[in-house]
């Protein structure tokens, strides 16, 4: 039963996200043809666009009779500290209409150039050097981005889930799962039996499961809203290295904090070394320490990025080429792609848990000399 409610699910995903690009794939062919002739689109700026952090949430075009292409997107809240004197400033990014507009608030004029935030003059002017650099100022800005949006939403996500779940335990204790409940069931006890299990042992893993579970359902989530092209997704937060930095720094310190007195003495005295080794070994394992969670940190954020990438640079062929007849060609490679990024999703989400539950294992193991 458990196995047949996945399968419909995951078809289910799969119609849906197939229905998806082709609308999206409609939505640029149509662009490209509302496009004169002598107007090029900048392929490179509208991929790092997508995989960077915005300050609003694109829905879509629309175009005027003249040509004239204005973007609709839902805005978000800026809020930025002033230091001189000490201060918060709150907005909506809408008032940057885009970039084009600065918005002055009280005795600070701001101006967005490139999704960064900077102070300008009274007339909205910025300030360059010889090398074309901005040197104007720029607040602290700790505004609700795109990315940071989504973070909130796939955690109230979470919450709502595993909420649900739980109450369906105990409204039906000891029933077979159905629904949501169904579906999720097998995905836990895989974590639980096939990954936290084996590396960290029957006798210890309970107290660092709640941490990995929490860890597997948070990129997996994360990784398949950023594959949904439209509103409320397409954000590429687990290919955005603060993200995955703190994900990693999360392992590195529940590892070192977990770390037992063995542990720990086969990194400053490892049993059986030559005492001349001994200084040589302690900066190596120290440097291991850090390479381990470094690891996760890129592999995960290279990983994502680098689907992103591709898939956007497939629809792109169509402005490269600069024809409609290469539309079919680019579609299907992008559809290929975005089936093969459905497996990704999940499989780096295992990798990240898999690699966290083998640190915190070796860890906390104990050794029998």
């Amino acid at each position: 039963m458990a196995y047949n409610t996945i399968k419909r699910s995951f078809f289910a995903v799969s119609v849906l996200l197939l229905l998806s690009l082709f609308s999206i794939a409609s939505e640029h062919v149509n662009a490209q043809a509302n496009h004169s002739n002598s107007e090029k689109v900048d392929v490179n700026k509208a991929i790092f666009d997508h995989i960077s952090d915005n300050h609003d949430w694109h829905l879509w075009d629309v175009t005027d009779a003249d040509g004239t292409v204005h973007a609709v997107s839902f805005p978000l809240p800026i809020i930025l500290i002033n230091t001189n004197p000490f201060s918060i400033t709150t907005f909506m990014s809408s008032e940057f209409h885009h970039g084009h507009s600065p918005v002055t608030k009280g005795k600070y004029t701001y101006v967005m150039h490139e999704q960064k935030i900077y102070y300008a003059d009274a007339q909205g002017n910025l300030t360059y050097d010889d090398k074309g650099n901005i040197i104007n100022n720029t607040p602290l800005d700790l505004s609700i981005t795109k990315n940071v949006s989504t973070l909130f939403l796939a955690a109230l996500l979470m919450i709502l889930i595993f909420m649900s779940c739980a109450k369906a335990y105990k409204r039906r204790p000891g029933l077979a799962p159905k629904g949501l409940q169904g579906f999720l069931e097998p995905i836990i006890l895989f974590v639980k039996d096939d990954i936290v299990i084996p590396n960290i042992g029957e006798k210890k893993h309970a107290r660092f499961l709640p941490y990995l579970l929490t860890v597997f359902f948070f990129i997996w989530i994360l990784n398949m809203m950023g594959l949904i092209p439209f509103f409320p997704g397409s954000a590429n937060v687990t290919g955005n290295i603060a993200v995955t930095f703190v994900l990693a720094l999360f392992t590195l310190i529940i590892t070192n904090v977990s770390g037992n007195k063995d542990y720990w003495k086969h990194i400053f005295a490892m049993p059986g070394l030559p005492l001349w080794l001994l200084p040589i070994m302690i900066v190596v394992e120290l440097i291991g320490i850090i390479a381990k969670p470094f690891a996760l940190m890129i592999r995960l954020f290279a990983n994502i990025t680098a689907g992103h990438i591709v898939v956007l640079s497939l629809v792109s062929l169509i402005f490269v080429f600069q024809t409609l007849a290469i539309a079919p060609v680019s579609v299907a490679f992008v559809l290929f792609m975005d089936v093969l990024e459905l497996f990704v999703a999940a499989l780096q989400a295992y990798i990240f848990t898999m690699l966290s539950a083998l640190f915190i294992g070796l860890a906390v193991q104990e050794h029998h000399h």
